[in-house]
């Protein structure tokens, strides 16, 4: 399927907070309970359509252990996007989520927009984290902010869209400039062909 945008996309956070999770539901619809811990970096690709324009997902599911940082800081310097999940019943996850966006903020470029997700609704009559405090964060912190779940799919389709349409409006505003490549997004198709048409996006 053509498509007129790419995306890279890069998500972060805690070992078990459900980032392989939430990239399977969202690409396969599917959940496992027997996910293996990501040892380095996994990925995966999806065709999504944001107000009849074609964009490509490339996303990168990265390792949350400590050892495995300095692979993941790499993979920061060319994202467009980051979902930074936390586990909404473990409030270390939510704790360490202030040094994942500083990480994130350090190596990765200015106009890397984020979304804050707190995962894991399906049991929350385990919360341990507030929607509000999440919310709370988001806003002090100017990221996009939504829970959900990846075993149920509730919230997961919305999070990658949202962030994608986020990105695709900052293209329309020109406050991304399309043209950086190093900005985590790369022209197919006609725009390409048109170099005086603004974006085509959104």
């Amino acid at each position: 399927m053509s498509y007129t945008y790419q995306f890279k996309f890069i998500i972060i956070g805690d070992t078990g907070v459900g980032k392989s999770c939430l990239m399977l539901s969202f690409i396969d619809n599917r959940f496992r309970d027997d996910h293996d811990v990501t040892i380095g970096v996994e990925f995966g690709s999806k065709i999504i359509d944001i107000e009849n324009t074609k964009v490509n997902l490339q996303i990168w599911d990265t390792a949350g252990s400590e050892c495995f940082k300095s692979i993941t800081r790499s993979y920061y310097r060319s994202a467009a996007g980051a979902l930074l999940v936390y586990d909404i019943t473990k409030q270390d996850s939510f704790k360490n989520v202030a040094e994942w966006l500083g990480e994130a903020r350090t190596y990765g470029h200015p106009n890397m927009v984020t979304m804050l997700i707190g995962n894991k609704i399906d049991i929350s009559e385990e919360r341990a984290i507030s929607i509000e405090d999440g919310k709370t964060f988001a806003k002090e912190n100017d990221l996009l902010f939504t829970e959900a779940s990846a075993k149920t799919g509730e919230g997961v389709d919305q999070a990658f869209t949202e962030l994608s349409r986020v990105i695709c409006e900052r293209i329309e505003e020109g406050i991304i400039d399309v043209k950086i490549q190093s900005l985590g997004i790369t022209i197919r198709g006609e725009i390409k062909k048109n170099s005086k048409n603004k974006s085509g996006c959104c």
